[in-house]
């Protein structure tokens, strides 16, 4: 069978599949149905300074090809992070962790990173300045490459550890927003984030989400998902953090024969928490029916036309 060891941002990963921040919590409900060891790591939930409750229900809203979420960054803050939720996780993960960081000022983005970076059990710290459901947060910062280098110097300032940028696919120019935060110090970049989507109940004609609009995940969202890493990966020399509508090992493969070097399984989890499990055997299953010794060698092979 294939190798399936790869490296992300300096860091050595058993495998290239890590669960999605916002689809995996703080790892706990995952690790009650196997040892979460298993992945490569796990992006936990997005965490913010003060705790947040989230946008008011209905926030989640499924259909045919994936889902809507309105969430809101729900979570307890990164203090009660520190304090509760990775120590409870040390008991059952013995990796590294990647921290996904939201913020509403680039002085909360410096805080939440420079608390987190502290900790031991982080390796990683996902910085998320593409989240689109929060009004006046993140989306602002990923949409054009000045804001995104802005807050990749600042972040910079306080942490040695790896910094990824969690990219929005709603920037005009994403290949631009990626230079400009590799330029800025950043060690990695991650995407797609969720793409702006609504429902409406034709009966009531009021939009299933209480706010309106939220983010698009799940299968839908993989040809777009594909289409910027490849570009993205193109354009930087940092790695790239694919992610975006993966539920199969097929999915993964065609993130990386586009340049990703790692794949985050997200919206899939929801519906199988076994997914990570699945795509990690199928994904090496596949480079060793390829003939690859190493499922790596996968990254950045897509032959264009």
């Amino acid at each position: 069978m294939a190798a399936t060891a790869v490296t992300l941002c300096g860091i050595e990963l058993a495998n290239p599949i890590i669960p999605a921040s916002g689809t995996f919590g703080y790892g706990q409900e995952f690790a009650q149905l196997y040892d979460i060891n298993m992945l490569g790591t796990f992006s936990f939930k997005g965490t913010t300074r003060a705790p947040r409750f989230g946008n008011p229900t209905p926030r989640i809203a499924e259909y045919a090809g994936g889902m809507l979420n309105a969430v809101g960054l729900q979570n307890p803050g990164v203090d009660a992070v520190i304090a509760h939720e990775l120590p409870e996780l040390k008991k059952v993960f013995h990796k590294p962790v990647m921290a996904n960081v939201s913020g509403f000022s680039v002085e909360e983005y410096v805080e939440v990173c420079q608390k987190l970076a502290a900790c031991d059990q982080v390796g990683w710290l996902e910085v998320n300045i593409s989240c689109p459901n929060v009004h006046g947060g993140g989306a602002a910062f990923g949409a054009e490459p000045s804001a995104a280098a802005e807050v990749t110097r600042a972040v910079r300032t306080v942490t040695k550890k790896p910094i990824i940028l969690k990219l929005s696919p709603t920037a005009a120019d994403i290949a631009a927003v990626a230079r400009a935060c590799e330029d800025a110090g950043a060690d990695g970049v991650s995407l797609i984030n969720t793409l702006r989507g609504m429902r409406i109940d034709v009966n009531t004609r009021r939009p299933i989400l209480k706010q309106n609009t939220g983010g698009l995940s799940g299968p839908a969202v993989l040809p777009v998902a594909v289409r910027m890493v490849w570009e993205v990966s193109g354009a930087v020399q940092i790695p790239v953090l694919g992610m975006g509508g993966v539920a199969t090992a097929e999915d993964a493969a065609q993130l990386m024969l586009a340049g990703a070097s790692a794949v985050a399984v997200g919206t899939a989890c929801f519906a199988d928490p076994y997914a990570p499990l699945k795509v990690r055997d199928g994904l090496a299953a596949l480079a060793d029916r390829q003939g690859l010794e190493q499922v790596s060698q996968l990254t950045g092979a897509v032959r264009p036309w």
